[in-house]
């Protein structure tokens, strides 16, 4: 059997990231882990310019090439203009990890209202949507891609009161599967990382008894690391995930058997 001369595995030398949404969060660490892998990064915010600043300078001060792209990426015109500047400055995409997320309210569904669902819907299933279509053309002229979304365990969970949330996940679910075979004869793999409660920023300010309870149900005994679905998009972006296409990973120590 032939075998390939050694080289460095999961690479992306050469390869252009965005990853939506990567001010803070898992973003952030997802940003930093596809840029250690040699990936050019294209970083994305949509309100806080100095927070995002502070994010380029950390992946900068790691040896990262990477350049911050203001942009809401539920806007048709900010997606294309988006894409416009990172083809000038870095290059053509070949990577999209999509992750940028509202805020998230549990509310049961009376309080809610249509608007706060279309948002939902506009994040998880539009945004996917238009940030595809911007960045396939190349992709399928290359005959090389990778399309990665941030799902969530609460489909699989059916967490309540959450139903915006959950409905909208369950479309970026829906929508990556289909395109995943859509797009397999191009090269192209989508795949879905569903992270558990993996505390950032946005966190900080959660009832400790939230915390408390939700800890207490992850079969590993410990919290999950922002770095952690970072690397599952480093893997799921690289050469070696080339035959992965339509499965989601789920980080959230044993929480859920997808």
């Amino acid at each position: 059997m032939a075998v390939d001369p050694p080289h460095r595995c999961f690479s992306l030398d050469g390869r252009v990231a965005l990853v939506t949404g990567s001010s803070a969060g898992l973003g952030r660490a997802t940003a930093k882990c596809l840029g250690l892998a040699g990936a050019k990064v294209a970083m994305n915010y949509a309100n806080t310019s100095a927070r995002a600043e502070e994010a380029r300078a950390e992946l900068r001060s790691a040896g990262i090439a990477a350049e911050m792209f203001r942009a809401d990426v539920t806007s048709e015109s900010d997606v294309d203009a988006m894409f416009t500047s990172i083809e000038k400055s870095l290059g053509a995409v070949d990577i999209i990890v999509v992750n940028a997320t509202p805020s998230q309210p549990l509310k049961p569904i009376e309080e809610y209202d249509w608007a706060f669902y279309q948002q939902m819907l506009d994040f998880f299933v539009k945004s996917p949507f238009l940030l595809a279509r911007r960045g396939l053309p190349g992709m399928k002229q290359r005959r090389h891609g990778r399309l990665i979304n941030i799902t969530s365990e609460v489909f699989m969970l059916g967490v309540s009161p959450f139903s915006a949330y959950v409905a909208a996940k369950g479309g970026q679910i829906g929508w990556s599967r289909s395109m995943s075979r859509e797009l397999a004869p191009d090269g192209i793999t989508v795949n879905m990382i569903a992270p558990g409660w993996i505390p950032v920023e946005r966190h900080d300010g959660d009832p400790q008894s939230e915390k408390d309870n939700y800890f207490a149900t992850i079969p590993v005994g410990r919290w999950g690391k922002p770095e952690e679905v970072g690397w599952a998009a480093t893997y799921l972006a690289s050469d070696e995930a080339a035959f992965v296409t339509g499965q989601t990973i789920a980080i959230n120590g044993g929480k859920t058997c997808w």
